[in-house]
């Protein structure tokens, strides 16, 4: 068995936190699950194995160890209720978009259209409904 890399210690308040979620079922089911998860590792507690905990959450261990980093690296609060990292869900600006778009298309951003036409992005976009009803709008609007 390899030794754990992430160490879970709680403190009494943050395992009170953890019951009461679980006794009470607070929150959604990932943060019960999250709860569940956290009480087990604890190594001043039960300190069960990933493989004990997924098998007893039905769980995969990638997910119990996903839990045991996030603990470590940003603490009780972002862990228990899975709050999203300050750079996570950044807009995305028109030039990422353009990127995804040409990638998608198995294109090079430097690459222009041809004098064929341009990638087959066309089709997606003219055969969406909002495009359409945009397109529609734009003919009765007087310039």
């Amino acid at each position: 068995m390899s030794e754990k890399k992430y160490i879970v210690r709680l403190t009494d308040s943050e395992r009170a936190v953890c019951i009461d979620v679980i006794s009470k079922l607070k929150g959604t089911g990932q943060k019960v699950r999250r709860a569940q998860i956290l009480l087990k590792a604890d190594s001043d507690g039960p300190d069960w194995t990933d493989a004990q905990i997924a098998d007893a959450f039905s769980c995969r261990t990638k997910t119990v160890e996903n839990v045991r980093q996030r603990f470590v690296e940003f603490g009780f609060e972002q862990t228990l209720d899975r709050k999203k990292s300050p750079t996570a869900g950044a807009k995305n600006s028109s030039t990422e978009m353009k990127r995804r778009r040409s990638l998608r298309c198995g294109l090079d951003l430097r690459q222009k259209a041809t004098a064929s036409g341009p990638c087959v992005c066309w089709l997606e976009r003219s055969l969406s409904w909002k495009w359409w009803k945009r397109s529609a709008m734009r003919r009765f609007v007087k310039r």
